[in-house]
Parts: structure tokens; C-alpha cells; sequence
């Protein structure tokens, strides 16, 4: 199980990461029409249901709306716990528009169900949130797992899930988030089975979307993390665990909602669990390559070409070595 490393990289103090890395552009010539109708959809009402499966292919997030005085605090909170909370995109105060992610979105509307949290509990669930949206609310986007679920089916790994045409089993966990001011509380997982020789497979997958949750926090006995999947969940619904599967977890973006619970903020608005903001960002372009994988792969195709009718060596990629610096030693001497 990753677990200890998971609770390592926290002791190891507060990190600062966001959910992108250095390989995200935005591509030109893609077409993001899907999206955006899709979001229509939840504007008119059209659309309520939770998101798991919906639109594949761009990436799914989640909601967090508050006033722009705790607006610093859980930006840093955010940075502090990147596996739960892996930051897309944040909004200037009273604006609705995320503009990294889809700048002709409307974060008030575009969501299928929104929950209202007051005084840390959540007092109303809704489809609009225009009247709440404030000239000082601040709307923060954060990745999620749903966004490389059309992947795993790809590969003959669909969710459960997906095949039983629920929402995802969330969990709260007995792992402590790193707190930031008044944001603190608990880690959130979801819940995919899987056969413990499909695990490695399935982590290599995901681990290569860390604005999507990256791969598992942990598998296998889910009481090390105070969990139990043979009772409902906390949030979503409860799914099948076949003969010989093990629970999966990974980090979830109902994280953030725990840590509302705890701050009891008089006013803030997330996504309800499981209702997802679709945003034009594809997963392709928040997905991380393995680059020696990736040339290995492209040397065997090159190879694969040049092949007639003999066998050709495959030449794998050097391994790096750092320059010599016997050079620099005698310029050091001279």
C-alpha cells in the first residue's frame, strides 16, 4: 500500500504545489464544444445528476466558494494538501468565470447541484447560486479523479462504479490534513475495487494526472485508515466488492468540504459530491508523460520501421550520467 508514503509526504511538512506541472499547455485546434454543452445543460436545468462517466475525455473539478477574507488561507490550504485538494484554477473576487479553465463558464450555474454550507453544516441544496454569489465570494476549481476515469475503461479497468451507474463510494478517513488557519479536518477518499494484480497498473495510470488526485493513497485493509466498505459510505453510494477485489483509495475533492466543516465559515458553496464542474481542459493536457517510457517506446518504433527482412537490435536510451568534470578540475589547478 502507498499509506506510508502518503503519510510521509505530509510529516514532511507543508508542500506548495498546485495541480499542474510544468508539461500543462493548452493546445490550439481542439475542439471544446462538448464541454461547453455540457455546462449549458446544467444551466438550464437540463442536467442534474452526478458527473462519473459524463463527457469523457476533459477534465472534471470540484467547487469551493467563499468569502475573499478566508480567500488566502485556503489557497494556502490548498497548496498545503495537493493530493486532495490539486489546485486548477481560482477566480478574482465577484467573478464568476474561471478564466484558466473555461473562461465562458459560470460557476454560479454550470455545476448539476450545489450544496450551501452555513456555520460549518450544509443548510440547502440547490441548481443555482447566483443570488449567494457575493461582489467578495472567491471560487477556487480543484481536480478530480472523474477525469481519468474513461482511461481505466480504455484499458479494461472500468470503475465500478460506471458499470453499476451510481456515484463513486466517498470515505472519511482517519488521516489528518495539514491545517491552514481555520481549515483543517480529515482526508476524503473514494473507493474502486480492483484485483490486487491489477494494482500496479491502475496506480501507473492515474499517477500520471497529479491535477486529477494522481494515483492511490492506499489499497487494501481499509481499516488502516478507518474505513469500512462493507457499510454505506459517507457520501455517493455503496458499490460491489467481487470475490478476490481489494478496496482502492484514492485522495477525494470532498477533502476541502471537511475542512469547511471545521472552520464553519457563516457562508460558503461547494459542488454537492459526485456533481462536477466540467471544464475545457482535456486530460491530455494536464496528463505528466513518463519520458524514459515514452522514448523507449518511440526507439522501438523507429526500430520496428527500419526492420526488413532481418532482426534488428533495439538501442534502449542511455541512461543519464552527470558531465565529467576532470576538465573543470584542471581549469581549477591552472
Amino acid at each position: 500500500t502507498p499509506l506510508l508514503a502518503y503519510k510521509e509526504f505530509l510529516a514532511a511538512g507543508p508542500s506548495l504545489r498546485t495541480g499542474y506541472t510544468n508539461f500543462f499547455s493548452r493546445r490550439s485546434g481542439v475542439d471544446r464544444s462538448d464541454a461547453a454543452k455540457f455546462r449549458q445543460r446544467c444551466r438550464s436545468g437540463a442536467f442534474t445528476d452526478q458527473t462519473s462517466g459524463s463527457v469523457p475525455g476533459f477534465v472534471q473539478a470540484n467547487l469551493v466558494a467563499l468569502p475573499q477574507e478566508h480567500a488566502f488561507d485556503f489557497l494556502r490550504f490548498c497548496l498545503a494538501n495537493p493530493r486532495a485538494c490539486p489546485l486548477l484554477d481560482v477566480t478574482a473576487p465577484g467573478d464568476p468565470a474561471p478564466r484558466t479553465v473555461a473562461a465562458d463558464a459560470d460557476l454560479r450555474t454550470d455545476i448539476p447541484k450545489y450544496w450551501v454550507w452555513r456555520d460549518g453544516q450544509v443548510a440547502e441544496e440547490r441548481t443555482d447560486v447566483s443570488d449567494l454569489w457575493s461582489d467578495g465570494m472567491v471560487g477556487f476549481l480543484l481536480g478530480c479523479s472523474f477525469s481519468w476515469e474513461h482511461l481505466l475503461h480504455e484499458h479494461y479497468l472500468t470503475p465500478r462504479q460506471i458499470e453499476e451507474r451510481c456515484n463513486v463510494p466517498m470515505y472519511r478517513t482517519n488521516v489528518p490534513n495539514v491545517a491552514v488557519g481555520p481549515f483543517g479536518g480529515n482526508l476524503v477518499v473514494s473507493m474502486r475495487p480492483y484485483l490486487p494484480s491489477q494494482l500496479s497498473t491502475v496506480a501507473a495510470l492515474t499517477g500520471r494526472y497529479p491535477g486529477a488526485h494522481g494515483g492511490p493513497v492506499h489499497w487494501g485493509d481499509a481499516g488502516e485508515i478507518g474505513v469500512n466498505v462493507q457499510g454505506p459510505p459517507d457520501w455517493g453510494d455503496q458499490v460491489t466488492i467481487r470475490e478476490g477485489e481489494v478496496p482502492a483509495f484514492w485522495a477525494c475533492g470532498v477533502t476541502p468540504q471537511e475542512a469547511l466543516r471545521q472552520a464553519k465559515l457563516p457562508l460558503a458553496i461547494t459542488h454537492a459530491p459526485g456533481h462536477m464542474f466540467v471544464s475545457d481542459l482535456t486530460d491530455s493536457e494536464i496528463h505528466v508523460p513518463n519520458l524514459l517510457e515514452d522514448a523507449t517506446q518511440s526507439v522501438e518504433i523507429r526500430a520496428c520501421r527500419a526492420c526488413t527482412s532481418r532482426r534488428t537490435r533495439v538501442q534502449y536510451p542511455t541512461p543519464w550520467k552527470p558531465p565529467s568534470t576532470r576538465r573543470n578540475r584542471n581549469r581549477a589547478k591552472e
